[in-house]
């Protein structure tokens, strides 16, 4: 059950930002659940493709997001019963993510879905558009941003980590493509809330990342405490 008594930490950034990571990271020190929203349009995408379903087809890309059969269970994702983890990581399926998302029918089917990750002691958010239209909310809201050379050196390591081959410079040039992407599209624009915390991964290791993250929280309940 959706609860708005639970509350929401929401991480919101571009691609590439190590906003999945820290999001995990943060929710596992504080005991809550988390949402990877881009999953969620990653599988849409996935499920497309092997449905042969056109993705400028808008109405039919946003049915097969209603119609998704998902789950996650101990940081794997589920399609149909099949574990899909590492397809989801495909470059080809992020870009098609990244286009159908920009899809407002789309973004309208996934809205009910990702709201329902709200329950128990907490969640913690990341995405795009989570701290400004799936939890507005949110009594903690994070953009998490890093220059995308350094973001594109990050999925190069990751890529290469996994065995999945890469180049950097075409790396490169897909993250210069989804972020103008991401930041024009017509429906719930990449951009940070008004009152977002705006914080620059680029120097920073991902402990240092989360624990400021944590560090924020503290100063957020001790806010609350007062009032």
């Amino acid at each position: 059950m959706v609860s708005s008594n639970t509350p929401v930490i929401t991480i919101d950034g571009p691609t590439a930002s190590g906003k999945g990571t820290v999001a995990s990271r943060v929710a596992q020190q504080l005991g809550w659940h988390v949402l990877d929203s881009g999953a969620l349009y990653r599988l849409t995408a996935l499920a497309c493709e092997q449905n042969m379903i056109d993705s400028d087809e808008e109405s039919a890309v946003a049915q097969q997001a209603q119609a998704l059969d998902v789950h996650f269970s101990a940081g794997r994702s589920y399609l149909n019963q099949v574990d899909v983890t590492d397809a989801l990581r495909q470059e080809h399926i992020g870009l098609l993510a990244s286009k159908i998302a920009a899809y407002p029918a789309v973004r309208e089917a996934l809205l009910a879905r990702q709201r329902a990750f709200q329950t128990g002691k907490g969640l913690v958010a990341d995405g795009r558009d989570m701290g400004t239209v799936v939890f507005p909310n949110a009594p903690l809201k994070i953009f998490l941003v890093a220059d995308v050379q350094s973001r594109a050196q990050r999925r190069y390591k990751q890529l290469i980590d996994k065995g999945i081959s890469a180049n950097l410079s075409d790396l490169l040039v897909d993250l210069q493509a989804r972020d103008l992407r991401d930041t024009n599209r017509a429906v719930a624009p990449l951009k940070p809330a008004q009152d977002a915390y705006i914080l620059d991964s680029s120097s920073l290791s991902i402990d240092e990342t989360v624990n400021q993250v944590l560090q924020y929280w503290a100063n957020a309940q001790s806010t609350f405490r007062c009032r």
